[in-house]
């Protein structure tokens, strides 16, 4: 790799580590190239699909010319795997805040939550969690969220293109999911425990794949850094 390729354009991979956000993981990618290749200060970087502190996988970061593809690259299907631990939700619907309320999951089989994974498949109404940062009233929700004030969130049309149970270990359930560009896991986490007539949160979330690009041809930003580092 070289300046003239950086500027020109590169997709570069990265395997987003737990509790960095997508806006850390760019910032140290700039860095690494500027300091390396003598870059502009203002040359051109950005990530294609934010993922949240709290998830892990896939993020995909353009430079140059590239970062015209972004909204292309946003648009392409996303596969995520994940667990979801029922019978307890949270406002955020994640790990973000604390628990707010428990349910029962007596009623809970195998059986009834592979049969309620199809109530999910195709195209769905989805309301985006409280904490999202969709803007409403010039404000972004978790602002209105954290501030104490309630917002009427209006649902929005997803689609679901595989829903599948990996592994069932009650209150814990695995999940791999394929889904539409705009889509909350956080919110199918959330909506899902309803359908099963109990509550339901997002415990754990990994990006696997953006259309053709895989987390499996991605590496880590220490790892990017020290990669660059070698090439001294």
């Amino acid at each position: 790799m070289n300046a003239e390729e950086i500027l020109a354009g590169k997709v570069l991979l990265i395997d987003k580590p737990l509790k960095w956000s997508s806006f850390q993981a760019v910032n140290k990618l700039k860095y690494i190239l500027k300091r390396k290749y003598d870059l502009p200060k203002k040359f051109k970087i950005g990530h294609a699909g934010t993922l949240d502190p709290l998830a892990t996988g896939l993020l995909i970061i353009c430079t140059g010319k590239f970062t015209k593809s972004i909204t292309e690259i946003q648009a392409q299907a996303k596969e995520y795997t994940g667990t979801i631990v029922v019978g307890v939700t949270t406002p955020s619907y994640d790990l973000e805040t604390e628990i707010d309320a428990t349910f029962p999951t007596e009623h809970i089989t195998e059986a009834l939550i592979l049969e309620t994974t199809k109530q999910f498949i195709g195209e769905i109404d989805q309301k985006p969690p409280v904490f999202s940062a969709i803007k409403k009233d010039g404000k972004r929700l978790y602002e209105h969220a954290r501030a104490g004030e309630e917002v009427e969130i209006q649902s929005r049309k997803t689609t679901i293109y595989e829903f599948e149970i990996t592994r069932i270990q009650l209150p814990e359930v695995d999940f791999r999911v394929k889904c539409s560009k705009g889509t909350y896991i956080r919110s199918l986490a959330y909506d899902f425990g309803l359908a099963l007539h109990s509550g339901g949160h997002l415990t754990a979330l990994r990006r696997t794949k953006i259309g053709d690009y895989s987390v499996e041809n991605a590496i880590t930003p220490d790892d990017f850094a020290q990669l660059h580092e070698d090439e001294k």
